[in-house]
């Protein structure tokens, strides 16, 4: 059964075009004075707009009615878990592209009193995957086949890891934390702009598989989706219930099991009723540091994100750089030198831990991180070809990842990261259910040296193995304050600018004060080792810095992947005001980039 849909008279186009200009004017509002190279305060960016502020929990999410649904469990008396569960869930139903339930993640969680778990919700490959099935007959890799269509799925962990964080952690049942999803799914919501252009735009791509077709394009080619028609969608809202009725046997046994496994036979897929059934989400440690008196609590592999991050602000405790100005030519450059020196070791080092040694402590000793950047010239850039690190890097997500942060009024707080991979993921919704599968076989080293689809190419750490994790750049992270208090839960997607994302939205806030709506809309660089390219956002660095950065031997780039911005992040802060002792205050931050939505109660 296809989505139904109803026409309705909407503000949605003005809505978003109000979103755009708002981004635009966050980002091209930044002040560049003529002392830019040395750096002054001066430059520290203006939000477009004020944080949100709750007392007693809040939300941050791609999409405000998720953002509502998770706090609808924190006004029942949920816990940031329960609000997490259903912010998560309500994503699958309002923001296809990469909310999911057939894909995965990460979540980093911090309990009220202080202790922090991570949930590995990654997908598998499954047990019929080899390197050679992404090989030609020539032995040549066939990226299009880890692409699109039902090879490039691998088996998915959302709903395993959401449901056992629920199970464990959580206070509510079920049926209350998916409430929303299933509502949202059966009576629908007005279609928002941006998703309908996006359907549109992606017409040619859906119209290749026939279950995609029916359910994401128009019976009527000349017809077009439009802004605020009712978007409903019956056999996801019962993929849902079964979920809600018959936990995670809802989804990994029964029929919507059966329906994955018809969607592989159909397709040529490879996941079958037993990587299904043997599936399970892994809880781990985090990924703990220490930046300035703050304790940072990051996703351990196969997740990247921890390692890199803990990294790189090693590399960033070393230098003062309040000092040395925000975005100057010489903070740009030393930062830049850091990132190429820790997506190198990135490249080397990391995989899934089920399967191969990860010296996790090793990488992220500060003393370890000083001696890499022992080599460091202030005056001219290390060549990325004697920045010795093995292997090219590894493969990684698209931009189209998933980021929610959830705090609640018992300082319990969630960071979870989540993604399809590509935009839509393979492309492939499971006839019957109404969900799109990932294309995270992508993710995976196809034949080392070969590039992905973003230009990176890997080791043979990540290459393709039944049951293995594919290695990820998914920071979610969870800050806490000299006093052991929650102080920060950001969290970010944006493929291989996700781990540069976070790092610099730390560094905003406890380097140069920033509140969390600046922070999260501020200007980024990127730099990943491969290719020599440091990347800028556009309207982030002015003329005079770009000129000093080229002068150093740096290749300097407007954009990255085709994007102008990348990042979406969203962040809560916690503060503790003198004079309500024992009592906190949350101010929640979303990127402006994207249409997500801070809601607190």
């Amino acid at each position: 059964m296809r989505p139904l849909f109803s026409r309705r008279r909407s503000i949605y186009v003005g809505v978003a075009l109000t979103v755009v200009l708002a981004a635009l004017l966050a980002l091209a509002g930044w002040t560049h004075d003529a002392t830019s190279i040395t750096g002054t305060p001066d430059r520290i960016p203006s939000a477009s707009s004020t944080p949100e502020f709750a007392d007693n929990g809040m939300v941050v999410s791609a999409r405000r009615e998720a953002s509502e649904a998770g706090v609808e469990m924190l006004r029942k008396g949920g816990n940031a878990v329960d609000a997490a569960v259903a912010t998560g869930f309500a994503l699958a139903v309002v923001y296809p592209s990469s909310g999911n339930i057939g894909g995965g993640g990460f979540m980093v969680i911090r309990m009220a009193d202080g202790t922090v778990t991570t949930i590995d919700h990654r997908e598998t490959a499954p047990a019929g995957a080899t390197q050679e099935v992404f090989l030609d007959e020539e032995g040549n890799a066939a990226p299009r086949r880890s692409r699109v269509g039902a090879l490039a799925s691998g088996v998915p962990g959302t709903v395993h890891g959401l449901l056992s964080a629920l199970k464990k952690y959580g206070t509510l049942s079920r049926e209350e934390v998916m409430g929303p999803a299933i509502r949202m799914a059966e009576e629908g919501i007005p279609l928002p702009y941006g998703v309908a252009q996006r359907f549109n735009n992606y017409r040619d791509d859906f119209s290749a598989f026939e279950s995609t077709r029916t359910y994401f394009t128009k019976a009527d080619s000349a017809k077009r989706y439009r802004a605020g028609e009712r978007w409903r969608q019956p056999d996801l809202a019962e993929t849902l219930t079964r979920i809600r009725d018959h936990g995670i046997d809802g989804f990994y046994d029964g029929r919507t099991a059966q329906q994955i496994v018809d969607q592989m036979d159909k397709l040529g897929g490879l996941i079958d009723r037993e990587d299904l059934r043997n599936y399970t989400s892994v809880e781990r440690e985090p990924v703990s540091m220490n930046y300035r008196g703050y304790t940072l609590h990051a996703m351990g592999p196969p997740s990247s994100g921890g390692v890199a991050l803990a990294q790189l602000l090693h590399a960033a405790e070393a230098k003062d750089l309040k000092a040395m100005g925000y975005q100057s030519s010489s903070t740009v450059h030393y930062l830049g030198e850091a990132m190429k020196r820790t997506f190198a070791d990135r490249a080397k080092w990391l995989g899934d831990p089920d399967f191969v040694d990860i010296p996790t402590e090793e990488l992220t000793d500060s003393a370890y991180v000083a001696k890499r950047m022992a080599t460091f010239d202030p005056d001219r850039i290390t060549p990325t070809d004697s920045v010795s690190a093995g292997q090219p890097a590894v493969a990684d997500e698209s931009m189209e990842t998933n980021h929610y942060s959830v705090v609640d009024d018992n300082g319990m707080a969630v960071s979870v990261t989540t993604t399809l991979n590509s935009s839509y993921g393979s492309k492939v919704v499971v006839d019957g259910a109404g969900f799109f599968l990932n294309n995270e076989m992508n993710d995976f080293v196809l034949k080392p040296g070969v590039p992905n689809q973003f230009g990176l190419s890997g080791s043979e750490r990540n290459l393709v193995a039944p049951g293995r994790r594919m290695v990820s750049s998914m920071t979610p992270t969870i800050v806490e304050d000299a006093h052991g208090r929650l102080h920060l839960v950001i969290g970010a997607p944006g493929g291989s600018t996700i781990i540069t994302t976070v790092f610099q939205v730390i560094t905003n806030v406890i380097d140069y004060g920033m509140d969390i709506e600046q922070a999260v809309t501020a200007g980024r660089i990127h730099h990943q080792w491969r290719p020599e390219t440091l990347h800028h956002e556009r309207y982030t660095l002015p003329a005079d810095v770009v000129e000093n950065l080229e002068t150093r031997g740096w290749v300097v780039k407007e954009g990255i992947f085709g994007y102008d911005t990348w990042g979406r992040a969203h962040g809560i802060r916690a503060r503790y005001p003198s004079d309500r002792k024992g009592e906190q205050e949350y101010f929640g931050g979303a990127d402006p980039r994207r249409s997500g939505a801070a809601v607190g109660y």
